[in-house]
C-alpha cells in the first residue's frame, strides 16, 4: 500500500466522537478483543502490518483475523502480478479524500509465486480433498468437530474442549477449528498441531482416550511439543512442514530445553497417527 494511508489517521480523528463511537460499536457487534490474550495478538499483529496506519490495520482485523498482508487489486498486479480470485473478499479500510477503499488479503489472489517467508505456515506435500476430508470424519466419529474458518494467514487453527466426560465411558467433546483459506497440507499441519495438544494432555485429562492431563506452564513449552507431534507425523506421511521456522519462534538460538517431554510427543504422535487411521502407526 501507498505511504499515503499513514495520513489518514490524522483526518479520521478530525472526527473523533463520530470515529469513537463507529469504533465502540463495531468492536461490540463482533464482541472481539474481551480477553487479555486475544487483546495482546491484536497489538502484536497491529505491529506487524506497518503498511497500514494503526487504526485501518485495527479495522483489517476485525474483519479478518490472522490477516498478515493485504493490497489494492493495483498493487497485487503491478507490484506482484497477481489477481483476485472470483471469490475474493473485499476488505475496507478508510482513505484520504475517499469514503473507503478496498483491499485483499494475499490469500485471496492468484498468479505468479510469492516468496515462501510471506507466508506463516508453509507445507508441501501431495493431499487430496478426500483425503483431508477423511480426516476430518475420523476426528468427527471421536467426538472431535471441525470448523473451517475464515481468516488471515497468521491464524492456523486451535482445539478445546467443549464438554468433559467424567468417566472411561463418557467421551468428551472438543471444536478444532482449522483456516479453511490454508492449503491442504498446511490444514493438515494444522490437524496435527492441535491433535497433538488434545494427546499430550494439554487440554486435561480424558479417561476415554486415555490421556493423562499435563500441561506445560510455559506456553512456548506446549507449543513445541505440540509442534513436534506435527512435524513427526507430517514426515512420516508426506506432507513437508517449515516447522523449525514455527519452533524458532519460542526458542532463543543455543538454548537448552529441558521442561520438553520426549517420551509424551513420541506417545502422542502414534495416537494421533492411530486416530487418523494411519495404516503403520501400529506396525
Amino acid at each position: 500500500m501507498d505511504n499515503t494511508d499513514h495520513n489518514v489517521q490524522a483526518d479520521m480523528f478530525d472526527e473523533e466522537d463520530e470515529s469513537r463511537r463507529l469504533l465502540d460499536q463495531l468492536l461490540e457487534d463482533s464482541r472481539l478483543y474481551r480477553h487479555s490474550k486475544d487483546y495482546m495478538d491484536l497489538l502484536n499483529t497491529i505491529s506487524t502490518l506497518r503498511e497500514f496506519a494503526p487504526f485501518n490495520a485495527m479495522l483489517l482485523q476485525i474483519q479478518k483475523p490472522g490477516l498478515k498482508y493485504a493490497a489494492t487489486q493495483k498493487d497485487w498486479w503491478n507490484n506482484f502480478a497477481r489477481w483476485t480470485m472470483e471469490d475474493a473478499r473485499p476488505l475496507l479500510i478508510l482513505w484520504p479524500f475517499a469514503p473507503v477503499v478496498f483491499v485483499y488479503d494475499y490469500l485471496d489472489t492468484e498468479g505468479e509465486d510469492l516468496p515462501e517467508d510471506m507466508y506463516s505456515f508453509p507445507a508441501s506435500g501431495k493431499l487430496h480433498q478426500d483425503k483431508i476430508q477423511y480426516f476430518f470424519d475420523l476426528c468427527g466419529k471421536n467426538h472431535i468437530d471441525i470448523k473451517l474458518i475464515d481468516a488471515g494467514d497468521n491464524k492456523a487453527g486451535e482445539i478445546q474442549c467443549t464438554r468433559r466426560g467424567s468417566s472411561k465411558k463418557e467421551a468428551s467433546n472438543y471444536l478444532l477449528k482449522i483456516n479453511q483459506n490454508h492449503s491442504l497440507p498446511t490444514q493438515f499441519t494444522t490437524l496435527a498441531h492441535e491433535l497433538g495438544h488434545l494427546f499430550l494432555g494439554h487440554l486435561g485429562e480424558d479417561k476415554k482416550l486415555k490421556v493423562s492431563g499435563r500441561r506445560p506452564t510455559q506456553l512456548k513449552d506446549r507449543e513445541i511439543e505440540a509442534e513436534s507431534v506435527a512435524y513427526l507425523v507430517c514426515n512420516r506421511n508426506g506432507i513437508k512442514p517449515k516447522s523449525q521456522t514455527y519452533i524458532s519462534g519460542f526458542v532463543e538460538q543455543d538454548t537448552v530445553i529441558d521442561s520438553i517431554d520426549i517420551y509424551s510427543i513420541m506417545k502422542a504422535a502414534g495416537d494421533v497417527e492411530k486416530l487418523l487411521n494411519i495404516d503403520h502407526c501400529n506396525k
